[in-house]
């Protein structure tokens, strides 16, 4: 069973690693069996959905590394949180695309959504709900991340100047921590 787990570990590693080289698009179990030196069919019998199991996978793992990121950046408040996902998206663009722009089938916001994937959204919801008023602090945690994925998208994308990536980010932590009650 441990020799099991840890060639799937493998194959999301080396993965992640391809992801972050070359882009998702380079990832293909040929690739990735011919650069771990297992056969596809091992590849497919620890993720019968292929690439888009793999990705997923990565995804998961992502969440939870994100998790602790905004759990860290906490200390700081909305400041701090905000800082460490743009800095997450930053430093790990291929897992974030994994996790948040490419196609899943991973379940958001849904009874049968990961646990792993809950826990990262709890992370921004502790540091909405003290600000939240009278508002609903679920929904409002949903704009508060929706703003930090739009402006990490579009800065990604070289849409925004990088000139006022700071600015951009203390205006955002401003507006969500002024109470609207």
């Amino acid at each position: 069973m441990r020799d099991r787990t840890e060639r799937g570990e493998r194959i999301v590693a080396a993965a992640r690693e391809l992801a972050e080289a070359e882009g998702w698009e380079a990832v293909t179990t040929r690739r990735l069996a011919a650069l771990i030196e297992y056969s596809q069919p091992v590849l497919y019998s620890h993720f019968p959905g292929g690439k888009d199991a793999i990705m997923a996978a990565a995804a998961l793992e992502g969440f939870a590394e994100l998790a602790s990121t905004l759990a860290a950046g906490r200390t700081g408040g909305l400041a701090g949180v905000a800082g460490a996902y743009a800095g997450f998206a930053e430093t790990k663009p291929a897992l974030y695309d994994a996790m948040f722009t490419l196609a899943s089938e991973l379940p958001f916001a849904q009874d049968d959504t990961p646990e792993v994937m809950k826990a990262c959204f709890a992370e921004l919801f502790a540091v909405i709900e003290p600000v939240a008023g009278k508002q609903d602090a679920g929904a409002l945690t949903e704009v508060f991340w929706s703003t930090l994925h739009g402006l990490v998208t579009l800065d990604r994308g070289r849409r925004l100047s990088p000139a006022h990536r700071d600015e951009r980010l203390a205006l955002v932590v401003a507006r969500f921590g002024a109470r609207a009650d």
